[in-house]
């Protein structure tokens, strides 16, 4: 949405026909925004007059209710992390504060400086989440405006934060901004982003014409100008209303003066405003333009003097409407005013003011950026104070203004690989991986070896975040080799090493490397260290089809520690919450994931919410629970889509392809995965990457297209030198894949991989192994001719499905178990259960499978002839399958009959029918069943 506004109104001209009111997008906002959340952003040139609308919106939000959060930012370059931030956080009282998890509040604390380094150190994304709970905590009792002046010059701290929280908003939320750009160029505030595509508007303002700029001259400064130098003046400023003014008292009262020489630019204009000053009070100013919040006792303690004696020098300069006295803050008229005089005063000035304002600056990251000013080239003490700047706000939670302190260290003289290091995980951290990558360089020059391991090791982590995997591999493994000799180093790139290879399928080798790294581990004697490593080996065995080693994941957990900083995956709660869900323990499972989510709330970790979110929704498909299964999946995505790019949105896409699948929604399903397919062609993926064909071959074989089902998966994965893993979480589709097998008579390759579910499920005790393998099992001997025994396989299957709480796996096993004992002519039992099975099915919302159960149970009772039809029901099935041109080996496998039965039943059929050809008996089928095809 976009609107323009002309610049005369933004002045407040009374006599001017307009109105902020007149544009739909201003007059509308504060109705949208106190239902849902609705951003603005006034955009437009330098002095235009975009502040003073949003002065007049933060009124209006006032008298009607609002609460209202305000930031005028500043360009002065000594800006302290979260300064805009603290700024819009720092009228809400404590009582909002007071109900937050411990690490939100003790980050924003720290964000106020009402807390100091004591505790754990602060991760962005709390300080993010944080200043989530405390907006919508607000809107409980009113809606709630935040408006931010200038956003060009937001701290890269506070923008994370509040970008992070505006994609977040549930509620009455207006998000108000400005930002100095030219109107219509596309750049206003790109990156605020709501929950709803059309949820932000834009407002250009735009210049006056002569005749606004005359009202505005002549209510602003009480002048009549002659036309000639009213037009020379609307010429000149271009009919930007602070040029214009400026131009008006430049050029005096207008009588005599017309052809007096007026500033060509407004940086000229500026200029010349400031020129008029003496020095002295230049000075001072220069002074107030050093620092983003000046006030009168700084400005004294600077020049020496008392705070009354600097408070009248500075009235002086206030009368000539510079700058502004509010309280003990003193404020410029307008951010040119403040820029002019910096510029203006030259770097020897400038260089010795921020000198001297870091002289007195006790802010460990004001300071150090103050004397980083104050010199061309660094030195030990500014060194170490950007430094330890560097770690101060790293620990407050502000990655990117740790990059900034340590970029400044480097750009001054002080480039070694540990500042290179320091920069480049501080970069990553704050999520810009290329500024990452760049400030590493080349790493193989590092010495000594024991940095260029650790350089290796973050250069590898930025390269498999941009899901370069291999390449990562590589260097880990010389970092490897670099490492040699340092137990903790080693533990730490033998993880990253074994994630790596993880994820392009080298399992073997990811599973020694996990080990290695549980062994060093052991030995440095580190209970989070230790953790880690035993939870991620435990993790990749289970992968590897070794089973779960309860042992070493019930100690993972005890050795874990929470403020130990590693990746979920690595730590000991979520992985046993997913081995739990994996290997059936599915209740358990689902509270186990639970609270490891609501952790992850506290913490702001997005990307871990929503890998939750996905497992969540399998846990629940899997125990019936489709709607909730759905809701999770759409989660996921929606996460998934406010971090951005498609890499993160593949698993995702992934898990709700599959729940339209279960749910029946063809299209949806067959959407998501072909997307997937897409995303994940050309890249490095997992070995679990062809979940997509899982999706698809599950989808197919839902609607008994065998071939096609067979079809959707990756042929490499049938491999019969190749046994899949057949653990549920990643052999969750073979019995689609076994079913589809036998459909199409494939029965040796459907003994293989049914022998590797009932082998394993021995092994390791899977009960879902057991059921599904026994399925399958009866499945085989039926096609092969052994009805009488593949009922009762059945029937095991069913006494397994006992002690396993899925109940669409169960559901299936019993349609099955209804076909089997309608073939052996038990037509009271075999409608007893494919009633219960259709009823199961109806009752989980998977309507494919409800028509499949119905579908049998007709022919399980055979109704009283209407005269329609001359065909039993069993004859039916196979009149209907021969006529779509399925084969008699493929009609005999999927009905569990032999091909001579199938034969025998064609010459009935052709007989009852009067026909001698499948083509007539297609034609028959089509007059029969009109559309049916």
């Amino acid at each position: 949405m976009r609107g323009a506004l002309p610049a005369a109104m933004m002045n407040g001209v009374s006599s001017a026909s307009t109105t902020a009111d007149d544009d739909p997008l201003v007059a509308e906002f504060l109705d949208a925004a106190a239902a849902k959340p609705t951003g603005l952003i006034i955009e437009g040139d330098a002095g235009i007059g975009k502040t003073t609308l949003w002065l007049a919106q933060l009124q209006r939000a006032g008298d009607r209710g609002f609460r209202v959060l305000t930031a005028r930012v500043g360009q002065a370059e000594s800006v302290m992390a979260f300064a805009a931030l603290a700024d819009l956080l720092g009228d809400v009282e404590d009582e909002h504060f007071a109900s937050l998890p411990g690490l939100q509040r003790l980050a924003l604390d720290r964000l106020l400086l009402r807390a100091g380094s004591d505790g754990p150190p602060t991760d962005q994304r709390v300080v993010a989440a944080g200043f989530v709970a405390v907006l919508h905590a607000l809107a409980e009792t009113s809606p709630v405006l935040v408006a931010i002046d200038d956003v060009q010059w937001l701290d890269t701290s506070s923008r994370a934060a509040i970008e992070f929280a505006m994609r977040r908003l549930k509620g009455p939320f207006g998000v108000l901004l400005t930002e100095r750009c030219s109107p219509g160029d596309g750049a206003a505030a790109g990156w605020l982003k709501l929950d709803r595509p059309d949820g932000v508007g834009r407002v250009g303002v735009h210049p006056m014409n002569s005749a606004q700029v005359h009202t505005l001259i002549s209510e602003r400064l009480g002048r009549k100008l002659t036309r000639p130098s009213l037009l020379r003046i609307a010429e000149i400023s271009g009919g930007n209303p602070f040029f214009a003014l400026e131009l008006a008292q430049a050029l005096g009262d207008g009588r005599s003066g017309s052809d007096l020489p007026l500033p060509a630019t407004l940086t000229d204009v500026v200029r010349r405003r400031i020129g008029r000053l003496d020095d002295r009070a230049r000075e001072l100013l220069l002074g107030a333009a050093c620092v983003a919040d000046p006030t009168t006792e700084l400005l004294a303690r600077a020049n020496n003097v008392s705070v009354e004696e600097i408070t009248s020098q500075l009235e002086q300069v206030e009368s000539a409407g510079i700058i502004a006295l509010e309280g003990n803050r003193v404020r410029f008229t307008h951010p040119l005013l403040a820029s002019g005089v910096y510029t203006d005063a030259g770097p020897t000035a400038r260089r010795a003011m921020h000198r001297t304002m870091g002289l007195l600056e006790t802010q460990p990251e004001l300071r150090a950026r103050h004397l980083a000013l104050a010199s061309a080239s660094g030195d030990e003490e500014i060194f170490t104070a950007l430094d330890q700047a560097a770690d101060a706000a790293r620990a407050r939670g502000a990655p990117a203004a740790a990059a900034e302190l340590v970029d400044l260290a480097i750009g001054l003289g002080g480039d070694n690989p540990l500042r290179r290091m320091k920069a480049a995980e501080n970069h990553f951290l704050a999520g810009n991986t290329a500024k990452a990558a760049t400030a590493l360089g080349r790493v193989e020059s590092i010495e000594p070896a024991i940095l260029r391991a650790l350089a290796a090791s973050l250069l590898a982590t930025v390269l498999m975040y941009e899901n370069e995997h291999r390449e990562a591999v590589e260097l880990l493994r010389t970092a490897l080799d670099d490492a040699a000799g340092n137990a903790p180093v080693q533990v730490q790139v033998l993880l990253r090493l074994s994630f790596a290879l993880n994820n392009i399928g080298e399992l073997d080798d990811a599973r020694r490397h996990a080990r290695d790294a549980v062994k060093l581990a052991e030995e440095l004697g580190v209970p989070g260290v230790t953790s880690a490593a035993l939870a991620w080996s435990v993790h990749v065995s289970f992968q590897c089809g070794r089973g779960l080693d309860e042992e070493s994941l019930t100690r993972a957990l005890k050795l874990y520690d929470s403020a130990f900083d590693v990746p979920i995956i690595f730590r000991a709660p979520f992985v046993h919450a997913l081995a739990m869900s994996w290997t059936g323990r599915l209740e358990q499972a689902h509270r186990e994931l639970t609270a490891v989510r609501s952790v992850c709330v506290e913490r702001g970790a997005e990307s871990d919410m929503m890998a939750i979110a996905g497992f969540l929704a399998i846990n629940h498909l899997w125990r019936g629970q489709l709607a909730a299964a759905e809701a999770e999946a759409a989660e996921a995505v929606e996460r998934a889509e406010q971090l951005g790019g498609d890499d993160v949105l593949i698993i995702p896409m992934t898990v709700r392809g599959a729940m339209a699948a279960y749910a029946g929604r063809i299209e949806d399903a067959r959407a998501d995965a072909q997307w997937v397919l897409g995303a994940v062609k050309n890249r490095q993926v997992s070995h679990i990457a062809d979940w997509p064909g899982m999706t698809l071959c599950f989808l197919e074989e839902s609607l008994g297209n065998h071939r096609e089902a067979l079809e959707a998966l990756d042929s490499s994965f049938l491999a019969r030198d190749q046994t899949p893993s057949t653990e549920l979480m990643y052999g969750w589709h073979l019995p689609d894949v076994i079913e589809a097998m036998v459909g199409v008579g494939r029965l040796d390759d459907a003994d293989f991989l049914t022998t590797a579910l009932e082998q394993n499920g021995a092994v390791h005790d899977r009960i879902w192994m057991k059921a599904v393998g026994s399925r399958c099992r009866a499945m085989l001997l039926a096609a092969r001719g052994d009805v009488g025994a593949a009922e009762l396989e059945a029937h095991r299957a069913m006494t397994m499905h006992e002690l396993l709480p899925m109940p669409f796996e169960r559901a299936r096993t019993q349609l099955l178990l209804g076909q089997l004992q309608r073939r052996l002519r038990q037509k009271h039992t075999a409608a007893t259960n494919l009633t219960l099975a259709m009823e199961a099915f109806e009752r989980l919302g998977t309507p494919l499978w409800a028509l499949r159960a119905k579908a049998e149970l007709s022919r399980a009772v055979v109704a009283p002839s209407d005269g329609v039809s001359p065909l039993t029901p069993s004859e039916q099935r196979v009149a209907e399958m021969a006529a779509t041109g399925a084969t008699n080996k493929d009609i005999a496998a999927a009905m569990f009959i032999s091909s001579k039965t199938v034969e025998h039943n064609l010459t009935k059929i052709y007989r009852k029918l009067g026909i001698s050809s499948r083509a007539e008996l297609g034609r028959r089928m089509d007059q029969d069943n009109p559309g049916a095809r």
